[in-house]
């Protein structure tokens, strides 16, 4: 195992402190740093790079990013080949990140973990502003819209804070009008708005999911491709409204689902405003509207929002 991690984690900013806090750690400095994303090479020229001793260095780094999207099928020998050097590897740091939780029952989860340091690297954003700002007052609220404009991203926190910082050196002093002036709201990702725009519509929030579908539209996404987001999100709120029968325990759902915690234990925050056969009957209403706007000229966006009307 020496050298030898597995970072899970969806924030880059963070994954990308761990690897520098392990460089140095390990006294990998001045070695040369080669990265591979599963999601655009083949497995094999990582392989490759593990069994090759540097020209000019033995020591080097290798960084195996997005594991999760490496297909078993076809690929065996490979990761049979990463199975033996994991058991005999030699001078080199070897990271392997997933951005999404692996599936703990299949092989190579369980030999990923066996043979690597597993670190997962969370952190809780308002806790992270706080140590940040350290220091300084702050108005009532200035925490909340840092959290809500950056949507938690921990890099874009930290840019943020230090942003804030150097504004306020002077009085030390953080006003809500500050982060007006200076933070640039993000936008959210499609999977994050779809569920605040779900969240709105189980509110019973008319305008709130009305908002919501607008900002989406700001993507310009088709109406079929977010009628499958909506889709996606109704779909995950069905399944864990059935686990959760079975377990109350996020985690064990998440295992079930090959997702997140987080995600089931957000999730789980609008399960209770539907039933069982109320989830059966969206998930129905959204089919029909995918094939009435594949099967006539209907207006997709006039689907959606009727759908909105009637659902929320």
């Amino acid at each position: 195992m020496k050298n030898n991690y597995l970072l899970e984690s969806e924030d880059n900013y963070l994954v990308s402190r761990k690897i520098e806090e392990l460089i140095d750690k390990c006294s990998f400095k001045d070695s040369p740093i080669h990265s591979y994303d599963m999601e655009e090479v083949p497995l094999s020229n990582a392989l490759e790079d593990l069994d090759t001793y540097g020209l000019f260095s033995e020591k080097k780094v290798i960084i195996i990013s997005n594991i999760e999207s490496l297909p078993s099928d076809g690929n065996e020998k490979e990761i049979e080949h990463l199975f033996r050097y994991l058991k005999n590897s030699l001078d080199t740091i070897l990271v392997i990140i997933t951005a999404r939780k692996l599936n703990n029952t299949k092989r190579i989860t369980k030999e990923l973990k066996k043979n690597l340091e597993y670190i997962n690297l969370t952190t809780n954003a308002v806790d992270y502003v706080k140590k940040e700002l350290q220091g300084y007052s702050l108005e009532n609220g200035v925490i909340k819209a840092l959290v809500s404009y950056t949507l938690e991203d921990i890099g874009r926190l930290h840019q943020e804070c230090e942003k804030l910082k150097l504004y306020r050196m002077d009085t030390k002093k953080i006003a809500l009008h500050d982060i007006d002036e200076l933070v640039i709201k993000k936008l959210g990702e499609p999977r994050d708005l779809t569920f605040e725009f779900v969240r709105a519509l189980a509110s019973k929030d008319k305008k709130g999911a009305l908002d919501k579908y607008h900002e989406l539209e700001e993507y310009s996404i088709d109406a079929i491709p977010l009628i499958g987001l909506l889709a996606s999100q109704f779909l995950i709120m069905y399944q864990v409204k059935i686990l959760e029968k079975r377990t109350k325990l996020n985690q064990e759902i998440a295992d079930i689902l090959g997702e997140k915690s987080y995600r089931v234990q957000k999730t789980r925050e609008l399960t209770k405003y539907y039933s069982e056969k109320e989830l059966r009957d969206i998930l129905k209403k959204l089919a029909d509207m995918d094939l009435k706007i594949k099967s006539s000229d209907v207006d997709g966006n006039f689907l959606i929002e009727l759908f909105i009307l009637e659902n929320s």
